[in-house]
């Protein structure tokens, strides 16, 4: 019986698999999106596929969307997934995002910043009505006008603030000293800033965006201000053994964000801006914000602060900002569970007897008496 079973169980399973592949289709007469489309047209999920997924490969983000259905949680996941199987064969050296090749670059603290604003391709002054233009699938439309030329680098608001001694610097790395690496080594506490900031760079953007408002809502006691957003273009750059010398090996779409808190001083600090820092895969402004809002709220201890709220939390943050970990722990509960819950059965009814008894026992003294 256990035979059959079993069988019975894997041909169901199967059966899924079919039933899901048809369903991932759709209806046949409706012509199949390719992954170009969906790298072409669908760019915005696409870069958090690959930021969640930790995978920087857009073919394949496009292909993980399309198995998973539009589901990027799933998308990411099968990312992550196949990540796991590939060699690795060196590092890079650290990007250089001051050499961006800027696509959009704006500052909500100055207005006339050198370099100036350059707005790009963003949502941000569009009207959230529904285009039904785009239903209509017409003739694609007519070319962006050609930027002006800009500068070839342009230099941070931090650089500016830096020059009147009035935000925080770099710090002083040791050079001696590897960063942390969450794919070879668990997340164990107190996590340094390098570590807390990888896990933020593929965290769910949904979670960094909901913790990052709760400072803005107070439970954080910073007052942010956006000193620069950037999205553009950087060159990745390895140092072969072989070579000894930094060779370009692609370029890598990233979005940075720069945030700007105040500060009181404390004892040993004067009064300054300090700065949370946000850096992610592909155009992804919404979590860059949310990632330097938190990265900020996760510094108080530098800055002599009482950590009270949940952002501030980083054992919390970073435990549960993974939609990677919290979906196998969340739909592991799909899977059975049938011996575990018939023992809680047995326990349960054996409770009731027990409490049906004692309730007789009593109810009979009562009486007795």
């Amino acid at each position: 019986m256990a035979y059959v079973a079993v069988k019975g169980g894997e041909r169901a399973i199967d059966n899924a698999h079919a039933w899901l592949a048809e369903d991932r289709r759709g209806n046949p007469a409706v012509p199949e999106l390719s992954l170009a489309q969906i790298q072409e047209q669908l760019g915005r999920s696409v870069d958090r596929v690959m930021a969640e997924g930790s995978l920087y490969d857009p073919h394949l983000a496009a292909l993980a969307i399309k198995q998973a259905q539009g589901d990027i949680i799933e998308a990411a996941f099968l990312l992550r997934a196949y990540r796991t199987t590939l060699p690795r064969f060196g590092y890079a050296t650290p990007a250089d995002t001051a050499a961006m090749q800027i696509r959009r670059r704006i500052s909500a603290v100055y207005k006339d910043l050198p370099g100036g604003q350059v707005l790009g391709p963003t949502y941000d002054y569009t009207h959230r009505l529904l285009d039904f233009m785009l239903a209509a699938e017409g003739k694609p439309p007519a070319p962006a006008p050609l930027a002006e030329a800009t500068e070839p680098t342009m230099p941070r608001v931090s650089d500016i603030l830096r020059g009147e001694d009035l935000i925080e610097g770099d710090g002083n790395p040791n050079p001696a000293q590897e960063p942390g690496d969450l794919t070879r080594e668990p997340l164990a506490f107190p996590a340094s800033r390098d570590v807390r900031l990888q896990a933020l760079a593929r965290g769910d953007e949904g979670f960094l965006l909901a913790m990052g408002y709760s400072t803005q809502r107070g439970y954080g006691g910073n007052h942010p201000f956006v000193g620069e957003i950037r999205v553009g273009e950087v060159s990745v750059e390895i140092v072969p053994p072989e070579l000894g010398f930094a060779i370009d090996i692609g370029d890598v779409t990233l979005t940075e964000c720069q945030m700007v808190n105040q500060f009181k001083g404390s004892k040993t600090k004067p009064p300054q801006f300090t700065r949370g820092y946000g850096l992610v895969f592909g155009h992804a402004e919404r979590k860059a914000m949310g990632m330097a809002l938190v990265d900020r709220a996760m510094r108080h201890d530098e800055f002599a602060e009482e950590p009270n709220a949940p952002a501030q939390n980083v054992e919390f943050v970073l435990y549960h900002s993974d939609n990677i970990e919290g979906t196998g722990f969340v739909e592991h509960l799909k899977l059975p569970h049938y011996v575990d819950f018939q023992s809680e059965l047995e326990t349960i009814r054996r409770m009731r007897r027990e409490a049906e008894a004692n309730n007789a026992a009593a109810a009979l003294q009562e009486t007795a008496e």
